[in-house]
């Protein structure tokens, strides 16, 4: 049962740009649903000298920008700009937070907190936080990534925040959890009796999960060149759906019980070998019929991050014993997708002569949202040569088939989470060790082997060698 609302939402980094495509469309959508209580604050704060008109102006921006048409009812959206308000901060200087605290005035009834910000100020903030009061046990905080960039990092950063918060009051947050797509895959295996009895090494021959952008920098030169494809989308996002693939079944659907089965696959998994990955780095090349710079040439300077990996891993335990999971993403790909695709093996005996697929279910995240079972059916005819069987699709479009249900994105559901204090789809700290320490490793076989980066022009799938990954094991991937 979630407890009461809290008194006000303070957002850190409240003029940056997840605020503004992201934050403040999503808590309007709450706001306009009234899934919110009226009296709920909203007090944005960042380096930015604003004052609380400048942030409504701001915030009046971002929605008329990030707002599909049909959503915007000028009253509501007038409500919904009066419950802001703007404290400017620097997060550096810990005298600053007294003025914060006097902004939000009394939080003993509840605050929650969303914290973006570079990983260098987690410890000033929450050090600042702790001095001006506003660490009491009334406070949830939630926190963006990147927390930290390898095990030692995080550690500093989760200590920290430890130091001044329990752990039912931390919220980690990994937007990919708040997908529906993602939720309906626990579903899909645990509401329904054809999927599990088969969810297993008996029944699946292997698993892939593939996150690709079209996209190159997008103005994230430091961040990026600083972080790679390994720490910005393995360690959190892909690392979150293994597990949520390969988890046994909870006892119950609450927070305890499923982040206590996802830590268990997190620790089962294997170390990577230098010849189970593939680093990879784009060259020029067109996307979506358009030329495109390298890498290299969008950063402005030589460099040696991978902007693609592909990783083959196992998960040692008896439920997927010898099944392999293909992992891999990147930058400049040919298509932007997000997906698993469970591969189930052969048939025992083929009757039938024709060859035969095996059975394929195609999980997409995004940027369509669907289940698609993939089997072999019979081709309509009087069969006098034979019969012939073609793959055909069995389809769940989430889209048509709860077309009157609101679409929502991610953060309309994890900030109400955090104001509502349910933590099932937020990341404990003991995950976060788990998938550090595997990422962690594979960093280490990449510096003891001096793995290079291979090219690959943008707009391909990747290095060859990511193809051979699958190939050589008499699988392909799922282009």
């Amino acid at each position: 049962m979630a407890e009461a609302s809290c008194s006000a939402l303070l957002l850190f980094g409240a003029t940056g740009d997840l605020s503004r495509r992201m934050l403040l469309p999503s808590l309007y959508a709450l706001h306009e649903d009234g899934l919110i209580e009226p009296g709920l604050r909203i007090v944005g704060t960042a380096r930015s000298e604003h004052d609380d008109a400048d942030f409504r102006d701001f915030a009046k921006a971002a929605l008329d920008e990030f707002l599909p048409a049909d959503r915007k009812d000028e009253t509501k959206l007038a409500s919904f700009l009066e419950r802001l308000e703007y404290q400017t901060l620097d997060a550096s200087d810990i005298s600053g937070f007294a003025g914060l605290a006097k902004k939000l005035g009394d939080t003993s009834c509840g605050l929650s907190i969303f914290l973006s910000t570079a990983p260098a100020l987690f410890e000033p903030t929450i050090a600042g936080l702790k001095s001006a009061g506003l660490a009491h046990e009334g406070v949830r905080i939630g926190l963006e990534k990147p927390l930290g960039n390898d095990l030692a990092s995080s550690n500093r950063i989760n200590d920290a925040v430890a130091a001044a918060f329990a752990e039912n009051q931390i919220f980690r947050i990994d937007h990919y959890l708040g997908k529906e797509t993602v939720q309906n895959l626990m579903a899909l295996r645990f509401a329904n009796m054809m999927f599990e009895p088969l969810w297993n090494s008996a029944g699946i021959d292997h698993i892939q999960i593939t996150v690709s952008e079209t996209v190159g920098l997008e103005g994230r030169k430091g961040f990026y060149d600083d972080t790679g494809a390994l720490r910005d989308m393995v360690q959190n996002h892909m690392l979150q759906l293994l597990a949520l693939t390969a988890m046994e079944p909870p006892v119950d659907f609450d927070a305890t019980a499923i982040r206590d089965e996802k830590v268990k696959v997190l620790r089962a998994l294997r170390p990577v070998k230098a010849d189970e990955m593939v680093r990879g780095q784009y060259r020029a090349g067109a996307v979506k019929g358009e030329s495109v710079k390298g890498y290299e040439d969008d950063l402005g300077q030589p460099s040696e991050t991978e902007t693609f990996v592909a990783i083959k891993a196992h998960v040692e335990n008896w439920r997927w014993q010898g099944v392999p999971f293909y992992l891999r993403t990147g930058k400049r790909l040919g298509e932007r997708r997000s997906e698993i695709v469970v591969e189930f093996k052969q048939v025992p005996h083929n009757i039938f002569g024709s060859r035969l697929r095996a059975n394929r279910l195609v999980i997409r995240l995004q940027p369509e949202e669907y289940v698609r079972l993939q089997v072999m059916a019979k081709e309509p005819g009087l069969d006098r040569g034979g019969i012939v069987l073609r793959e055909v699709n069995l389809d769940l479009s989430l889209t048509t088939a709860f077309a009157k249900a609101r679409r929502r994105i991610a953060y309309e559901r994890l900030l109400l989470d955090l104001i509502e204090g349910q933590q099932t789809l937020f990341v404990r700290r003991d995950e976060v060790e788990a998938q550090w320490r595997w990422v962690d490793g594979i960093r280490k076989v990449w510096d003891a082997e001096s793995m290079e980066v291979k090219g690959y022009s943008a707009g391909s799938w990747g290095p060859n060698a990511a193809i051979a990954l699958t190939e050589r094991d008499g699988r392909s991937w799922n282009d």
